[in-house]
């Protein structure tokens, strides 16, 4: 873990760790933290440097897409108003710092028969030599868990043994984003896969003390460096590697790991209406599953109706650049 440099060091781990006292878990706080703190660092900066107007200069020339730029302006923010509290600074110099304007984003969505031929490429490359075949299973499982229960990357890889509820058919979702904690049910043919990979896991590694249910190395859990390149793999095996968009005022992600979250919301949307259901109606119960703390953050996926259609904004958007 990078430590933080500037003369700030001291200060900034001590709110990370008041964030950790309230059980907030937000892993990319430190990263935009880090950046604020670099920058401060590179710029030579004294404690009666940081006023609106060097906020404003930092918000000109931090490098990156205006959401990043953004989420350092908000992490800043939020430090500040910690040291205001605790009466190391009179007030905060970001309370008048207006964001930089966003391009609408638009997340790359996986149609249903896409996510199935993903999973297929997976299971493909599962390499067959007793070495491998465990760890490779274990990743495999990683990504069942983004699919068919539209988990957070970090989620399935936190799970404990205990977590997952044999009987019951469930796993328990222990203080993640939001620091909240949700019990969902998993597909029938899920938990099946869950129930033989514990028993290749209990017949290859009978002495295995790892408490996660997904174990890494060291009895430490999977680590997602894992999960990145297969799935990254798998996305080019299927034809489906594309990069990032941006075009016009609006940003067309490619796919990622979380991709699989976004097609798992979009996707069962879908299913409801054309059950002729309301979607709106709906969102109440995706949310909790989802693990959203506000209906309106699972109202997000309503954006597309699925991936056809998202497709067809990308194609719209890239001929009115060709005309323009």
């Amino acid at each position: 873990m990078k430590r933080f440099e500037s003369f700030l060091a001291y200060r900034l781990e001590e709110y990370l760790a008041y964030r950790r006292s309230l059980d907030y878990v937000d892993e990319n706080l430190r990263s935009c933290l880090r950046s604020f703190d670099r920058y401060v660092k590179e710029n030579a900066v004294d404690p009666h440097s940081l006023t609106s107007l060097f906020f404003l200069t930092l918000r000109k020339e931090l490098r990156g897409e205006a959401r990043t730029v953004n989420a350092v302006l908000s992490a800043a923010r939020g430090f500040f108003q910690f040291l205001v509290r605790q009466g190391h600074c009179p007030e905060n110099p970001l309370r008048d710092i207006p964001p930089r304007p966003e391009n609408a984003f638009i997340p790359y969505v996986f149609s249903p028969d896409a996510v199935e031929r993903l999973l297929r490429a997976i299971r493909k490359r599962l390499r067959h030599d007793r070495c491998y075949f465990f760890n490779d299973l274990t990743a495999y499982i990683a990504i069942l868990l983004l699919v068919r229960c539209g988990l957070r990357i970090s989620e399935p890889l936190r799970l404990l043994l205990s977590h997952y509820r044999r009987d019951e058919k469930t796993i328990y979702i222990e203080k993640t984003k939001f620091a909240k904690d949700r019990l969902i049910p998993l597909p029938q043919q899920t938990a099946t896969e869950i129930d033989n990979y514990l028993a290749v896991r209990h017949a290859l590694r009978d002495n295995d003390r790892n408490p996660f249910l997904l174990p890494g190395r060291d009895q430490k859990p999977l680590s997602a460096n894992r999960i990145y390149p297969i799935f990254k793999q798998a996305v080019k095996d299927i034809g489906l590697k594309q990069p990032r968009r941006i075009i016009a005022n609006t940003t067309f992600g490619a796919p990622t790991p979380h991709s699989l979250r976004h097609s798992f919301a979009v996707n069962t949307l879908k299913r409801i209406k054309q059950r002729g259901e309301s979607p709106q109606k709906a969102l109440p119960v995706i949310s909790a599953y989802l693990g959203h703390r506000k209906y309106r953050y699972t109202a997000v996926y309503l954006k597309v109706l699925d991936a056809e259609q998202r497709q067809g904004l990308v194609d719209f958007a890239i001929a009115r650049q060709e005309d323009i």
